[in-house]
Order: structure tokens, then sequence, then C-alpha cells
């Protein structure tokens, strides 16, 4: 049973997948301190500082607090402004990820048509062409 284990654990695929999960994880939190370190603090000199994470609608009276940490300690709160913040980073770390990949693509199709330039012919395939051109062209030479 080890044995298969074995086996199955080292087989390409799962490899490439536990590399992919990896590699994945390591992008995520590079994308991730882009976004928070990056982006988010200009977009907040921007704004004039404006966070919406410290927004909310108290759901019961007994919310009486400033701050939404406070307030979810009172009672229930629609905490909108947390929402926000969370969608606005989404659609700011999808728009790097779209800009990532976008280069990345246009990269490997540079790759791919620099590697798929036909090779240059050989001096045997120049000559046949040449015969094949002279015979296709009707001169006809006797003999």
């Amino acid at each position: 049973m080890l044995k298969e284990f074995r086996e199955f654990a080292m087989k390409g695929n799962v490899v490439d997948l536990a590399v992919g999960v990896i590699i994945g994880a390591a992008f995520g939190a590079i994308v991730t301190s882009m976004v928070g370190d990056l982006i988010m603090p200009v977009i907040g000199a921007v704004t004039g500082g404006l966070d919406f994470s410290n927004y909310f609608t108290p759901l019961s009276k007994a919310v009486t607090a400033n701050s939404l940490a406070e307030a979810k300690k009172q009672g229930a709160v629609l905490a909108w402004g947390s929402f926000l913040t969370i969608t606005l980073n989404f659609l700011i770390v999808a728009g790097v990820l779209f800009g990532v990949i976008r280069a990345m693509n246009r990269l490997k199709r540079n790759d791919e048509a620099v590697a798929a330039a036909p090779p240059k012919p050989t001096r045997e395939q120049e000559l046949l062409t040449e015969i094949r051109d002279i015979l296709k062209s009707g001169i006809r030479t006797q003999v």
C-alpha cells in the first residue's frame, strides 16, 4: 500500500499540481502585498484618506459605538463598508492578475512566433526547388 501511494504521489500530474499550488500561494502573497502596500495607499492619498472598512449600519438600537469592532460587540450590524473595501481589493487584484497574465501571454506568443519560424532550406532543398521551378516553367532541353 505504501508503494502504491508513493507511485501515485510521484506521478507527474500530482507533483506539477503541488508545485502550482505552492507557486500560486507565493504569487498570491505578492499580489496581496502589491494591492495593500502599493496601490491602496495611493488610492487613500488620492481620496484624502477615505477608508470604507469602518462604515456600518446598526441593525439594533443597542449599537451605539463609532467603530465597527466595537459595534459588532454591542449587537448586529450591517458592515457594508468592509464589504465595499473587500470588493474594491478584489477588483484591484483581478486587474493586476489580468495585466500579468496578459503580459505573460504576449511573451509566450512572441516566443512561439520565433520558434515557429521555418528553418532555412538546405542546399539540396534549394536545388530541388530550382529544378521543380524550371520544369514548371516549361523550358525543355533536348538531349
